[in-house]
């Protein structure tokens, strides 16, 4: 007998990698329920209500409904903030809460559901230092790394570990003459810290010198590891400088990874290392919500179908 159970795909509307997704499990006959909760209330609606083995009702949308006790796998991914647009600033306010500690508390708390990712672990994981003292411990080879908000602190960091440079603890888009920006990387020098330094918190690293980056998606239980050699400091400001190499990991480079991501409960993360010359992989980041959907038509790795298999099979019984 078939599987009835839905996948709840939580994501925005304008995201090609869910596309593809979606496509698959539909082309597999897999039930698939999209929304988003940029929607809510005006195009989704919720009715939930807890019962001794959990929460039970229904998410439904214009074209669909999802049983809440029967959802095998929930796919999270970059949703839309809820908006009241319609509401005075106050009302919104109060709206804008009840809306994300009710519908979002609900999502959260599907029985018997496998999160890619859980939306809580997510944010957990999107913490830098938080991220940074998990691959430390975890194994990973990491740059010496300072956070700070003292310029003084700052200057005496980059005169012992120069050269050194200056990452963004978040990446908040700017909007710059109408064009969305976001903060890049860069290498900066003690002479250039000023006591602008001590208005917000700071991340400075080391910068490898490298002769390549590695993007490692790991989906399930499958490790996809492609090296990105682009000669970029910051191989994401220029897509059209980048070539491609499916490369395997290095001795204990897998087992590090498992136990990242069992640190964080997560199933699903975007890992970005960079090589040095003598071949080591140094740990950067990781994004539990990351981009990897391009890297396929670019290798031919089987991912689109890897994520369709884990939301397929749901959480183990």
């Amino acid at each position: 007998m078939s599987d009835t159970r839905p996948v709840l795909a939580v994501t925005s509307k304008d995201d090609p990698t869910a596309d593809l997704v979606v496509r698959e499990l539909h082309r597999r006959g897999v039930p698939v329920v999209r929304l988003d909760s940029a929607d809510f209330p005006h195009a989704l609606t919720i009715a939930a209500t807890l019962t001794s083995d959990g929460l039970a009702g229904t998410v439904t949308t214009p074209s669909r409904a999802a049983d809440l006790s029967g959802v095998r796998s929930l796919y999270y991914r970059r949703p839309s903030g809820f908006g009241f647009p319609h509401l005075a600033e106050q009302d919104a306010r109060f709206a804008l809460t009840q809306a994300r500690y009710g519908l979002g508390g609900v999502l959260a708390s599907l029985p018997g559901c496998l999160y890619v990712n859980h939306p809580h672990r997510i944010g957990d994981a999107e913490f830098k230092p938080s991220g940074l003292a998990a691959a430390a411990s975890c194994g990973f080879r990491l740059p010496p790394t300072l956070i700070t908000s003292d310029p003084e602190a700052a200057r005496t960091f980059i005169k012992e570990h120069g050269p050194v440079i200056y990452k963004p603890l978040s990446t908040p888009l700017y909007r710059i003459d109408g064009v969305s920006c976001t903060v890049e990387v860069a290498e900066v020098t003690a002479e250039e810290i000023d006591d602008t330094v001590a208005g917000t918190a700071h991340l400075f690293q080391r910068r490898v010198d490298k002769t390549a980056d590695v993007r490692v998606t790991v989906i399930g239980e499958h490790v996809f590891c492609v090296r990105i050699d682009s000669g970029l400091l910051d191989w994401r400001t220029d897509y059209e400088a980048l070539t491609y190499t499916v490369v395997p990991p290095p001795p204990g480079v897998p087992q590090a990874l498992a136990a990242y991501l069992d640190h964080f409960r997560l199933v699903f993360g975007a890992f970005d290392f960079a090589v040095d010359r003598q071949g080591r992989w140094w740990f950067l980041e990781c994004n539990p919500s990351g981009q990897w959907a391009w890297l396929e038509p670019e290798t031919g790795l089987p991912m689109v179908a890897a994520m369709a298999d884990l939301l397929e099979r749901g959480a183990a019984a």
